[in-house]
């Protein structure tokens, strides 16, 4: 059920967004970066009201970061920002697809002091085949059951979430209940198809993007910033997963930045 941000709520919400909170540090803790995962929903930004193109913007000036790791190859970035900086468009195909990059990070660096760091494995190549194999799997009529067993449970993961009410809220999407309950249709498809499917094989692409991810936190280890990853909201728990594991991070989530 789609809902409307309530607009009240909202002004609060945004009005003291652009302080860093301050907190007590331990010897252990002194200039730890702090880390926030905001998942995003692609196209849906541009006709979601709840988590629309201008609630991403608020959300994203209420956090205030000092860098954001994107979900763009680290090769098509530079591509993208020339063509931002020079006709204020992006025509660069794997970043146009993206209204979180196109409508509101690139458009926000002409207000806010923040860098941008490109993250993501996916290379053309590498869509277009996980693309075939999939359809190749799908018609195959000896793998039925497995195939049936993916569309249940993305069946189920989306009946799921839409049952909650707040599908479209960015504070469900940002929980660890909207991640539970993608997992759903994750964990089959992972399970059953992640080897096959090479590079882009669920497990095995996210580890991709992580390695990027790790790298560009431990180049900025311990300066005291605040680090904002942007990704579909998907790859979410995957990577909260991983990131638990470290010890040099802060890590937050929406609401600890921004309170509902």
């Amino acid at each position: 059920m789609k809902k409307t941000i309530y607009l009240f709520a909202l002004s609060l919400l945004f009005s003291c967004g652009n302080e860093k909170p301050t907190r007590a540090t331990t010897n252990n803790e002194v200039n730890l970066n702090e880390v926030v995962v905001l998942g995003t929903i692609h196209d849906g930004h541009l006709v979601e009201k709840e988590y629309s193109v201008a609630v991403l913007t608020q959300l994203i000036k209420a956090i205030n970061p000092d860098v954001v790791l994107v979900e763009i190859p680290p090769d098509r970035f530079p591509v993208a920002m020339d063509e931002f900086k020079q006709k204020n468009t992006i025509t660069e195909a794997r970043v146009k697809r993206f209204p979180e990059y196109v409508n509101v990070i690139f458009p926000l660096t002409k207000e806010m002091n923040f860098k941008i760091i490109p993250t993501a494995a996916w290379t053309q190549e590498m869509s277009k085949a996980r693309s075939a194999k999939l359809k190749e799997i799908r018609e195959d009529g000896n793998r039925a059951d497995e195939w049936n067993e993916l569309v249940d449970a993305e069946k189920n993961s989306a009946e799921l979430i839409k049952a909650t009410g707040r599908e479209f809220d960015p504070y469900f999407i940002n929980s660890d209940e909207y991640d539970r309950l993608v997992e759903i249709e994750l964990e089959p498809y992972n399970r059953l198809f992640n080897e096959e499917l090479g590079l882009g094989g669920w497990d095995n692409i996210n580890k991709a993007h992580f390695a990027y991810i790790s790298a560009a936190l431990d180049n900025l280890r311990n300066q005291g910033k605040r680090i904002l990853i942007t990704y579909g909201a998907g790859h979410k728990g995957w990577f909260l997963r991983e990131l638990k594991k470290r010890t040099d991070i802060r890590l937050l989530n929406l609401e600890d930045i921004v309170p509902k």
